[in-house]
């Protein structure tokens, strides 16, 4: 394999704002994102992650701060002149081209010579594993096929920088494990930085170097897939980090940055992610996983069961409290929705967070 993208030490995002009219899309973003990288831009439907990646990309010009590549300053710059590779989510393919075709558009727009050009051609065909494919058009691929041209295509003309937003989406749930496999592959092979867009944790956190989650235009967190994982800063970091159940007690103590909430007379203890005084409302945050059914009595909170489903090794449920708590749970038993449930926790498992409200 000879493709050799385009070196650079990082790329630099100095306090990016993208405003659409009255509303701040981006707000004061900063992130350095050193070479050879896998970065997760995560979060949910309009926190700004494809904006983000769009003004990357030179698709959506910033209304404020600036982005580098080293020393060169990119965003005043047009999307051709700034050379990166990017991996629409609908795969943005030429209908009337064949698999070689769209794989080599962006090579023929440079004025490649065409020896070259087909010889970088083989190499992405190759490296993608479409070897056999190179004349079907688009239309007779499977989504999965698509995606690897289109990957193809991003990665042939050696850019510095290769961006994806949701490149998965469209896919079904076999083909997402597939393409996160291959896409994963494809970065270590051929040392590449990648900015990667999604809404999915578990894409993520299989995926990246690092994540980096947003919320309303502003970054909440950075850090390494285990940091995030197991360590969320805030509380709506944790809801998108899997902790789906948030319920609300008061503070009976804090010692030592854990502490123990009061939720309907059962207590929790865990750790304390922020200053939480005695008296005070705050969150417990756990995942569904690490709610256990328990017996009756003991430090367990009771609720009633209203849905359950079977999910092959194990069934997940949604209960209520007494009053009004919703949550999630797991079993490895069915249990009858209207029956009652008692559900306690492991302490390393709770992570408690200050009521904002």
């Amino acid at each position: 394999m000879t493709i050799a993208l385009s070196q650079f030490d990082e790329v630099r995002l100095d306090h990016v704002s993208r405003d659409f009219g009255t509303l701040n899309a981006l707000r004061d973003v900063s992130l350095t994102i050193k070479r050879g990288e896998f970065v997760a831009l995560l979060g949910p439907s309009g926190c700004g992650k494809s904006t983000t990646l769009n003004c990357i990309a030179g698709l959506l010009p910033v209304t404020g701060g600036s982005i580098w590549l080293d020393k060169s300053r990119v965003d005043t710059l047009k999307p051709e002149e700034r050379g990166f590779g990017m991996v629409f989510q609908n795969y943005a393919l030429f209908p009337h081209l064949n698999v070689r075709q769209n794989i080599g558009f962006g090579l023929k727009m440079r004025g490649t010579a065409r020896v070259e050009m087909e010889r970088k051609i083989d190499e992405a065909l190759a490296l993608v594993r479409l070897q056999g494919q190179e004349h079907k058009l688009p239309g007779q691929l499977s989504g999965g096929q698509q995606q690897r041209v289109a990957i193809a295509r991003a990665i042939v003309i050696e850019p510095p920088l290769v961006l994806m937003d949701e490149p998965l989406s469209n896919l079904d749930a076999k083909l997402r494990l597939e393409m996160r496999a291959e896409i994963r592959r494809i970065h270590n092979e051929l040392g590449a930085t990648t900015i990667y867009v999604t809404h999915d944790q578990d894409e993520a956190l299989s995926l990246a170097d690092r994540i980096v989650v947003l919320r309303d235009g502003m970054i909440r967190q950075v850090g390494s897939p285990k940091e995030l994982y197991e360590a969320p800063a805030h509380l709506d970091v944790a809801d998108f980090m899997g902790f789906r159940n948030k319920l609300k007690g008061k503070v009976i103590s804090n010692h030592g940055g854990h502490a123990v909430i009061d939720v309907e007379g059962a207590q929790f203890r865990g750790l304390a992610r922020e200053d939480l005084p005695v008296g005070t409302s705050a969150f417990v945050a756990i995942r569904p996983d690490d709610l256990m059914l328990t017996e009756p009595g003991g430090n367990a909170l009771k609720a009633t069961v209203e849905t359950i489903e079977y999910r092959g090794r194990e069934f997940v449920g949604t209960a209520r409290s007494s009053q009004g708590a919703d949550f999630v749970f797991r079993s490895h038993h069915s249990v009858e929705p209207g029956g009652s449930i008692h559900l306690t926790v492991a302490d390393e498992r709770v992570l408690i967070f200050a009521d904002q409200a």
